[in-house]
């Protein structure tokens, strides 16, 4: 006889499996140079942002299992559109945002992207929320963080990927995500967070369960039943709760410097 413990686990793995599977279903729709040329703000969108080369890309192109739908640019930094992605339909939507933080990059261009991309998370009434990657290695720099305060002030949820998880060893990178989690309760952000491997292929339905949440997927349609972990999901306030993944009142904590780190060279 299963326990009301395992029915919930059970229930947790089969819904984040559906939404795995119906990202994959992810076609590309159209692209925008500005926040105004953008699709029709209706439905619900998840967007994914990060500094150039945090594997924006290839978390994408491994979430959808497509190798090339997502494409980085031979120039890190240089990508300027908003690409828009529809899933099964087009009221349901990924949006890859640029990436941003390069070095290489001239100053008024950054202060473009930057005006652009603000517009878009605070006023951007279709987004569900937002998806943002930053290196395990040098997580949370000074544009993340502008990035996390942007989203608070549009009170938009942000689930956060730690990626190239496997470029640490597995003591070292569960490290690194009890130090990002401290990191954020200082900063009083309120983000999901999770370890995750587009190499690898690890973290991939616990994403999609996530995405799955802010599309307001249900696990049975036929049904027609309520979203799946419904008394997880605020409608109100668009806020995924997890109490496995939020911040702990008891964890360590590490100071997080903004100090220069050189860009990785591996590719999105």
């Amino acid at each position: 006889m299963s326990t009301p413990f395992k029915d919930v686990a059970a229930e947790h793995a089969a819904f984040n499996t559906k939404a795995r599977q119906r990202i994959q279903q992810t076609e590309f729709m159209t692209s925008a140079p500005t926040f105004r040329l953008c699709p029709a703000d209706i439905g619900f969108e998840v967007a994914f942002a990060g500094r150039s080369n945090a594997g924006k890309s290839s978390a994408i192109n491994a979430l959808t299992n497509q190798r090339q739908l997502a494409r980085s640019s031979k120039t890190p930094g240089r990508t300027q559109m908003i690409n828009f992605f529809s899933i099964g339909d087009t009221d349901r939507r990924l949006v890859d945002l640029p990436g941003y933080g390069y070095a290489a990059v001239p100053l008024e261009m950054k202060k473009e992207w930057q005006v652009e991309l603000e517009e878009y998370l605070v006023s951007r009434s279709s987004l569900a929320g937002l998806v943002m990657m930053t290196d395990i290695r040098h997580p949370l720099k000074f544009f993340d963080e502008q990035m996390l305060h942007w989203a608070k002030a549009g009170n938009l949820p942000v689930h956060i990927l730690l990626t190239k998880a496997d470029k640490l060893k597995y003591g070292a990178s569960k490290n690194a995500l009890l130090n990002t989690r401290q990191a954020l309760k200082k900063l009083g952000l309120n983000c999901t967070i999770q370890l995750f491997s587009a190499l690898r292929k690890e973290g991939l339905d616990e994403l999609a369960g996530v995405m799955g949440n802010w599309y307001r997927y249900k696990l049975d349609d036929d049904k027609n039943g309520e979203p799946v972990l419904d008394e997880q999901y605020d409608i109100k306030k668009h806020h995924v709760i997890d109490s496995e993944i939020n911040v702990s009142e008891n964890e360590s904590t590490e100071q997080i410097t903004d100090e220069p780190v050189a860009e990785s060279k591996d590719s999105e």
